[in-house]
């Protein structure tokens, strides 16, 4: 090998990646996409579980979206019973 194979050598590559483009959200304010993929994700891990890959990937997105300020006020209010959007496995209107 030459030098350059050689120091490249045991180095890890990482990929990074954010939630694709979505035609439903074209402004710049993603605070719908946030709220969207946030709301997507804890659909998901209610159909399926959290270990599904798309409900990681929604999880990804989601927290690439979405301020860690927003995250952590919704998720409380989930635990608490007092988040106003969509509660997987309630009936429509049960808040």
């Amino acid at each position: 090998p030459d030098a350059e194979d050689r120091a490249g050598a045991g180095r890890m590559t990482v990929k990074l990646e954010t939630a694709p483009r979505d035609r439903r959200v074209p402004t710049q304010n993603q605070a719908k996409a946030c709220y969207m993929y946030y709301n997507s994700w804890h659909q998901c891990k209610y159909d399926f579980s959290e270990d599904e890959p798309q409900c990681k990937k929604l999880n990804t997105w989601a927290h690439a979206m979405c301020p860690d300020e927003w995250f952590e006020r919704w998720e409380a209010q989930r635990e608490a019973g007092t988040y106003a959007g969509p509660v997987p496995g309630e009936k429509e209107g049960g808040h």
